[in-house]
């Protein structure tokens, strides 16, 4: 059993070392457009001993010149089913107010997605309000208010400094 699979694996082996050595039957799209490739034709003569193969069979699609063939683009693959977020409207970020740094009245409305954080820096325990308080989770921490925004809604956030306080609108989508 042995002796019949060597002898047939010798045997394709040789078979495929006699193909190696003809120039090939037609040239590929690529060298037919440049012209570097040898072409076998059945014009060679009878002086050619080796048999003459007939071209392979093309598609109709795949007739055309490389150059006029349409280009095909990937679709982009879609991972999520959420729709994707708008260009104005951040993803889940950590969005960083420096109450000690930053002129609050200056602080536009922002909208950002559900799970982003607003923290707010150099702040004391329970001066940041919320309006919706069932729509986020807050925590203080060492002058560090973190409020995560945990559903979908509009809240505005209420942050005092000075003697002023500033409301700032985030929408969460």
């Amino acid at each position: 059993m042995h002796g019949r699979l060597t002898a047939g694996v010798l045997a394709a082996a040789l078979a495929m070392a006699g193909c190696a050595a003809e120039s090939p039957v037609s040239p590929l799209p690529t060298e037919a457009a440049t012209g570097t490739a040898p072409v076998r034709s059945a014009a060679a003569g009878p002086a050619s001993s080796a048999p003459s193969v007939s071209p392979p069979r093309r598609s109709p699609a795949s007739t055309s010149s490389p150059s006029r063939r349409p280009l095909v683009t990937p679709s982009p693959s879609r991972t999520s089913t959420r729709p994707p977020a708008s260009p104005s409207c951040e993803g889940a970020v950590v969005h960083t107010i420096d109450v000690a740094a930053d002129e609050l009245a200056l602080v536009p409305a922002m909208c950002l997605a559900t799970g982003a954080v607003l923290r707010i820096e150099n702040i004391g325990p329970g001066e940041v309000t919320t309006d919706s308080p069932e729509l986020i989770a807050q925590h203080y921490e060492a002058g560090v208010v973190e409020v995560r925004f945990v559903r979908k809604g509009t809240v505005v956030v209420t942050i005092p400094q000075g003697d002023r306080t500033y409301d700032i609108t985030v929408v969460v989508r």
